[in-house]
């Protein structure tokens, strides 16, 4: 068997002996396959309303946490140069915790209404100097490989595989309709 290919795991049960027996099957499927998605549904309902009534009860925690935070932060702001040892350390113990202050790393974002396509232009424009800004990406283009297999083949490292067969059963699938009156 070739590396990757999956085996179907055949169980001992007695296989239909008709059309109609497939049939039943397929419908039988689609029963399991309705049960087990209503069960699903009862699980996400279930978390959805868990989570609603742990938010409200961690709410005012949440609250409490964030004022307290703004107090402890001005008064260390107050006595930054006392209790950082003029700038020396970043970070001050307490019996209980410690805080710090810690410089966000930059970061590059465009003005608003300025497009990406209009700053690369700009950057082209305004020469080399400015390519540093610039990246350029070189990278397989997997879709024209697959467009033209024979051509590909012939470059070495480049392997085509199959593309595989599945199996699939596809029960109907009835929904009931919206009656507006």
């Amino acid at each position: 068997m070739a590396r990757g290919a999956t085996r179907l795991k055949i169980v001992s049960t007695p296989l239909p002996a008709s059309r109609d027996e497939v049939n039943a099957l397929i419908f039988e499927i689609g029963e399991e396959q309705r049960a087990r998605q209503a069960i699903q549904t009862r699980l996400e309902e279930t978390i959805a309303n868990l989570k609603k009534t742990a938010e409200a009860e961690a709410k005012a925690h949440s609250e409490a946490i964030a004022e307290k935070i703004g107090r402890v932060h001005a008064w260390c702001l107050a006595n930054r140069e006392e209790i950082t040892d003029d700038g020396k350390t970043k970070t001050v113990k307490f019996g209980n915790g410690e805080v710090s202050w810690r410089l966000r790393p930059p970061g590059v974002t465009l003005m608003r209404g300025i497009k990406a396509e209009d700053v690369i232009s700009s950057l082209q424009q305004l020469g080399k100097r400015f390519a540093k800004f610039l990246r350029w990406k070189v990278e397989l283009n997997k879709e024209a490989i697959l467009d033209d297999p024979d051509l590909a083949r012939i470059v070495p490292g480049i392997r085509i595989g199959s593309a595989g067969e599945d199996f699939a059963v596809k029960p109907i699938a009835l929904q009931l309709e919206e009656v507006v009156r």
